[in-house]
């Protein structure tokens, strides 16, 4: 069907040299884990902890 398919490839992130990233998790009515880059104003994700990937999932 198709000739020419471009691979599925993902761009490598630029890495700020002085960069502080950690993840906590906030205790609620539904637990949150937030990965933040603390050197930064607004630099943070967050997602459901049941949502998120385990360190062994990860591997």
């Amino acid at each position: 069907m198709f000739s020419h398919m471009a691979p599925d490839t993902v761009a490598e992130a630029e890495i700020e040299a002085n960069a502080e990233v950690m993840a906590s998790v906030e205790e609620g009515p539904a637990e949150t884990l937030v990965i933040a880059d603390i050197s930064r104003d607004d630099a943070y994700l967050t997602a459901p902890l049941v949502d998120a990937a385990t360190l062994p999932e990860w591997r």
